[in-house]
């Protein structure tokens, strides 16, 4: 009689047009160094027609490990064949793999690991790019408990993680199919909050992000109005989970950084006037609910006077502080009496006809010390360009040659 047991983890794989990124994809899950005993595959394609489906039927045939495949319509975008493959999902822990990303060999083997280790409920792996970015700030130090307010994994809401399947079951979490971008920043967002521990392993590279040279990624496509949808869904469901304060403000940086103020930055220079003026109608109901003090305080100078400026509704002084800040201009300091405050003079500073209160220019400590460290180096790299002309122009030997 054969004893069927639950596998630890479910590798779920969403697939469109993936070739020839999945042949590498599903090689990096065949290298596994975690038994194939203890994972499942569930690859879902969502649409092909360029053998994508049958790659995957050919992989299930002489795959180590059990594979399910399931070929269906195209849904139009990422959440439905995740929604598909986490229905059957029957892993203790589930992890969501692009088709045209990689796994390090142990990236299972360790994540698992560390759930069990410490009972968390979500395990971020390190993240490195193949021709793409990756996020950064929070692969500092390997973690074996911590939470999205006392750390810098909000800054990382892509699915692909470890979750444990229990938490999303208790919860009836599913992607959002609504949503054409940024839908797994609302996912992972909520597992952060409802997690009981969040593990990050940063000592070696669980997942490789790859940058395909047919440019077809998501979250590269899709019109600005998609990315004020999901700063709305994020934010609200922040709003929801999350009581106002010191808490919330912290998160809330995500989305009002991520994807608001991007909307706001050069490509607002070459936006037409019609679609400055809906990027300005669709911020402003976001700015009245959830622009807090407590926000901006967070943020650096630039940032946070392009974000006061949408938040009162002034796009002609938008574009002069855009441009500044677009043409890596260098803003002068200003310190008050006794040099307890730094300003940073970016266009309209204390300008009577703006009407910008100061607090706006004000820069936090961690900013003012960088602006410090800054003017510091140009100030020494000054005196030393200045320093070699002076010997350019002596007779041969330096100043002592001058002096004979």
């Amino acid at each position: 009689m054969t004893v069927v047991t639950q596998p630890d983890v479910s590798v779920i794989i969403g697939a469109y047009e993936a070739m020839p990124y999945l042949v590498e994809c599903l090689a990096s899950v065949e290298a596994q160094t975690i038994d194939p005993a203890r994972m499942e595959v569930i690859a879902v394609d969502d649409g092909s027609t360029d053998g994508t489906g049958e790659y995957l039927e050919e992989f299930a045939a002489r795959a180590p490990m059990p594979v399910t495949v399931i070929r269906q319509e195209n849904s139009g975008g990422p959440s439905g064949p995740r929604n598909v493959g986490l229905g059957k999902a029957a892993g203790r822990y589930v992890f969501f793999l692009d088709a045209d990303d990689r796994l390090g060999a142990e990236a299972l083997e360790r994540m698992v690991a560390m759930a069990d280790k410490n009972g968390t409920d979500v395990v971020l792996g390190k993240v490195e790019g193949i021709n793409r970015i990756p996020p950064k700030s929070m692969w500092g130090k390997t973690l074996d408990r911590t939470d999205v307010f006392s750390s810098n994994i909000k800054f990382t809401l892509s699915a692909q993680k470890l979750f444990r399947r229990a938490l999303l079951e208790k919860h009836g979490m599913r992607f959002d199919e609504s949503l054409w971008t940024g839908e797994d920043a609302l996912f992972t967002m909520e597992a952060y909050l409802r997690a009981d521990g969040v593990s990050v392993v940063a000592d070696y590279p669980c997942y490789y992000l790859v940058g395909r040279e047919d440019g077809k990624h998501v979250t590269k496509t899709g019109s600005y109005t998609l990315r004020f949808d999901s700063a709305r869904a994020l934010m609200a469901l922040i709003a929801d989970m999350v009581p106002a304060g010191a808490k919330r403000d912290t998160l809330m940086i995500r989305p009002f950084l991520i994807t608001l103020l991007p909307q706001f930055g050069p490509k607002f220079l070459t936006d037409g006037e019609e679609v400055r003026r809906h990027k300005f109608e669709l911020a402003k109901p976001l700015m009245d609910a959830y622009w807090t003090p407590g926000v901006a305080r967070r943020l650096k100078v630039h940032e946070r006077l392009r974000l006061h400026l949408v938040a009162i509704q002034r796009p002609e002084l938008l574009l002069d502080v855009v441009k500044f800040v677009k043409a890596k201009k260098q803003a002068a300091a200003v310190l008050e009496k006794r040099g307890t405050r730094l300003y940073l003079v970016y266009p309209h500073f204390r300008s009577k006809a703006a009407g910008i209160p100061d607090q706006v220019y004000l820069a936090e400590p961690r900013e003012a010390r960088a602006f410090e460290g800054y003017r510091e180096a140009a100030a020494n790299s000054f005196l030393r360009r200045a320093l070699r002309k002076v010997r350019r122009m002596l007779p041969s030997g330096g100043f002592g040659a001058a002096a004979a």
